[in-house]
């Protein structure tokens, strides 16, 4: 593990996708609009609701890491 690897702000920047995308919202999406994206995607890939589907449940995970992301203003900054 080296130095960069132990930075916060370096983790949450180098995850691949952006969390934006992630969430389908801009860079410029209010508290307001992460919460009802991630709502509705949430709802639409959850596990209960696709049982069968690995990728959905990988989906899923992916829209709860960048929302517990976006909807943190602190990591958010940072993520930014």
């Amino acid at each position: 593990m080296t130095a960069m690897d132990n930075n916060p702000m370096r983790r949450l920047s180098a995850t691949g996708d952006s969390l934006y995308i992630i969430l389908g919202v801009p860079k410029t999406a209010t508290g307001d609009d992460i919460k009802k994206s991630y709502r509705r995607l949430a709802l639409r890939f959850h596990p209960d609701k696709n049982p069968d589907n690995l990728e959905s449940a990988e989906k899923f995970k992916d829209i709860n890491r960048a929302h517990s992301i976006l909807s943190d203003v602190t990591k958010r900054n940072i993520y930014d």
